[in-house]
């Protein structure tokens, strides 16, 4: 119990629509973790990120663009998990994001992005051989907070869909070393773009815009006690549908989005400041389609309230 309160928010980040703005695991979150929060206890607070990249792949060729520069997106992103019960926790996330291209004509987008609010149930938790085995279901959905420009990539801030998610997550644990696996499947609705027309592999007399829906993968091992966790991670996301960025065009929103991302996290819960928690990290894109080759790094700052009735 205790290890799971102080380990309450274990990663958090966002990943914007699978844009090529950030990397796949910069979404970061206590969505695809085992650990879960104690019933009421709640864990809230502020991450902020950083992620550019200066070279991408139009289809599978990887060129850089003059008319870009280096991309570059800055976030905040308030995020909250509360424990309903010891086995289901409640998540929410919603972040504020600012782009910016450091050459050419484009001018950066602002604003809020999604809320992206998740379930995260406890399915089982049992001994096996010499550790404890964990499996979990998560569920999420997403809605646009405002009406921010999505057909103006790169520097869009989102893709304006509704998102629903479902999410398997295994865990095993040997003493303090895990080693973690997971699997996700995310519907996207159409989203609408300010014009009657736009072409894919062939001209479209529309202003909606079928999205593909999206596979993600994850892996990870790592370290846990109370006070240091230390995780690496592995992610691959694929777009099931959509299309290559046609040569020197920008990209649109329903192109082929691929991305293979390595990348790693700390979190340090402090003794002498109860219930606050610090955590940093960061990924690479190794492998793309249509996306940008990001670098992306984060931190975040955590505390924890006792909601549970106290004796006299």
């Amino acid at each position: 119990m205790i290890k799971s309160l102080r380990s309450c928010l274990h990663r958090a980040g966002l990943m914007a629509g699978g844009l090529l703005i950030f990397s796949a695991t910069a979404k970061a979150q206590t969505d695809a973790d085992a650990l879960m929060i104690p019933k009421n206890y709640f864990c809230t607070g502020v991450m902020y990120a950083h992620s550019s990249w200066k070279d991408y792949w139009e289809g599978t060729f990887k060129r850089d663009n003059g008319n870009i520069g280096t991309l570059s997106a800055n976030s905040f992103t308030y995020v909250g998990n509360y424990g309903i019960t010891n086995k289901l926790d409640v998540i929410a996330m919603a972040p504020y994001i600012k782009t910016n291209a450091s050459a050419g004509t484009l001018h950066g987008q602002s604003g809020l992005q999604d809320l992206t609010v998740a379930l995260k149930y406890m399915a089982l938790n049992t001994e096996l051989g010499k550790g404890i085995f964990s499996a979990h279901a998560i569920a999420e959905g997403s809605i646009p907070l405002s009406n921010y420009e999505n057909d103006f990539l790169p520097v869009s801030i989102g893709l304006h869909t509704k998102n629903f998610a479902l999410r398997g997550l295994l865990n095993y644990q040997v003493g303090r070393f895990f080693v973690a696996g997971a699997g996700q499947y995310v519907w996207r609705s159409n989203t609408s773009i300010d014009r009657d027309a736009y072409y894919t592999d062939h001209i479209i007399y529309s202003h909606d815009v079928e999205m593909p829906n999206v596979s993600n993968f994850l892996g990870s091992f790592g370290y846990r006690s109370l006070k240091l966790n230390v995780e690496a991670i592995v992610s691959k996301t694929t777009t099931l549908g959509g299309f290559d960025i046609r040569k020197n065009d920008m990209p649109f929103a329903s192109n082929k989005m691929n991305m293979t991302t390595i990348g790693g996290l700390a979190k340090y819960s402090f003794d002498n400041l109860t219930g606050f928690e610090v955590v940093a990290g960061g990924n690479y894109v190794v492998s793309g389609r249509n996306v940008g080759q990001a670098t992306t790094f984060f931190a975040t700052v955590l505390y924890v309230f006792d909601f549970n009735k106290k004796n006299k």
